[in-house]
């Protein structure tokens, strides 16, 4: 089924109607709730994903992320079923599994193009030569998070947050990846002891009031695993606020299901930072996917990475937001990409992130224009990297340009 219609209710066929709650609880609904959810005219831009050399695969199957991740396609003989692969492609795939294993749920292999090797979904899935190319920049462990790490799982950077690792599995492996250094190895998994360790760090620094739960991607945990660690974190008086960061409404949205986000509620505030890089994975599904956060009271925003040849012209990343304001997920960054080993092939100048804000800014809604940063190397942090909009400056004579280039003069008092 390569095409999954809509119905006169706006619901996708073939994904299956929002249960009950296993006890028989009714789902809640609000007093305005009249089953329109979004208006079909949104919806109806987001084209349902193929499937590919799926199609005969059952409904009740494709929708179960449990099946997605059991089947994802790991092995060269599994890729060459889905796509075309050039040279480059196929001896990658057999010469880069030793450093970073490839792994593509069947959802996110299906958005591939068969004949592009410049597909998007292909390049950040892919494995090719480029990332046996070790630059002289490229660092182990880029961000230095190993080194601000006072207990395994933890780091801690910043004065009043902290980067809780609870995994290192990821639906897909991303090529671009910062963590490749543990992502994918399954000998540096997060132990239950790393988990309460980690815990206990929080609970024993009262400066930290935000919590960063990452991995690897922390919904590779079953429901009960992350009710139990959300549960744990709000039990914490001095933690405020937890984001979650995903990357699964782009590679798995399968993921979330009712009953996920009515764990999620139980435990507000809950962020959600996602990673959407291209316009081509804003399918009806991913739309789903966030409209599900988003009714359950989640605030959603998105992390693109900027990567050459995905995502590095600016009419593209516009389109890209828009398209993520419409499902209510919120440009948040534009990240350079990290020095990490063997992914230099992906990196711009970074001048092409300033250009991208350029012709955002004041060409488009400020909701649409997200922050460009460097996450600096060695541990620096995230930098905010901008247009020069500022003329000149003379004591208390500024002289500004705006968005369209021209100049205007503002006194202070």
């Amino acid at each position: 089924m390569a095409n999954l219609p809509l119905t006169g209710g706006g619901e996708l066929v073939g994904v299956p109607a929002r249960p009950e709650r296993p006890n028989g609880e009714a789902r809640a609904t609000s007093p305005r709730d009249d089953g329109i959810r979004p208006v079909a005219g949104v919806r109806t831009r987001f084209p349902p994903g193929p499937r590919s050399a799926w199609k005969d695969v059952p409904d009740a199957l494709w929708n179960d992320w449990h099946w997605q991740q059991r089947e994802r396609v790991t092995r060269l003989d599994q890729l060459e079923k889905v796509i075309h692969l050039t040279a480059d492609e196929r001896r990658a795939v057999i010469e880069s599994d030793a450093e970073f294993h490839m792994g593509i749920t069947p959802y996110y292999a299906a958005l591939m193009d068969p004949d592009d090797p410049s597909c998007p979904i292909r390049l950040q899935s892919v494995p090719t030569m480029g990332e046996l190319t070790i630059a002289p920049a490229d660092l182990e462990d880029p961000l230095a998070e190993e080194r601000d790490m006072p207990v395994p799982g933890i780091t801690h950077r910043y004065p009043d947050r902290v980067l809780f690792y609870t995994t290192h599995n990821c639906p897909v492996y991303c090529r671009h990846c910062t963590r490749k250094r543990k992502v994918s190895d399954p000998t540096s998994a997060a132990a239950k002891r790393q988990i309460e360790e980690s815990l206990a760090y929080i609970s024993a620094h009262p400066e930290i009031r935000d919590v960063v739960i990452s991995g690897g991607d922390p919904l590779s945990l079953s429901d009960e695993r992350l009710d139990y660690i959300l549960g744990r974190l709000r039990a914490i008086p001095h933690v405020e606020i937890f984001r979650l960061g995903t990357r699964n409404l782009v590679t798995l949205p399968q993921r979330v299901t009712d009953d996920f986000v009515h764990m999620l509620r139980r435990h507000h505030p809950v962020y959600v930072n996602t990673h959407f890089n291209h316009p081509k994975e804003c399918t009806a599904e991913a739309f789903e996917a966030a409209r599900r956060l988003a009714d359950a009271g989640c605030v959603i925003g998105n992390q693109m990475v900027l990567l050459k040849g995905v995502n590095d012209e600016p009419e593209l990343v516009k389109e890209l937001n828009h398209k993520l304001l419409l499902m209510r997920i919120r440009p948040y960054y534009i990240y350079q990409c990290d020095l990490a080993k063997g992914i230099s092939h992906f990196r711009t100048p970074v001048e092409t992130g300033i250009r991208i804000i350029e012709h955002l800014r004041g060409h488009t809604s400020g909701l649409a224009v997200p922050h460009f940063v460097v996450d600096a190397p060695q541990g620096g942090g995230k930098i905010p990297v901008n247009p020069n909009y500022v003329v000149s400056h003379e004591g208390k004579r500024w002289v500004l340009r705006n968005y369209a280039g021209k100049e205007y003069e503002y006194l202070e008092p």
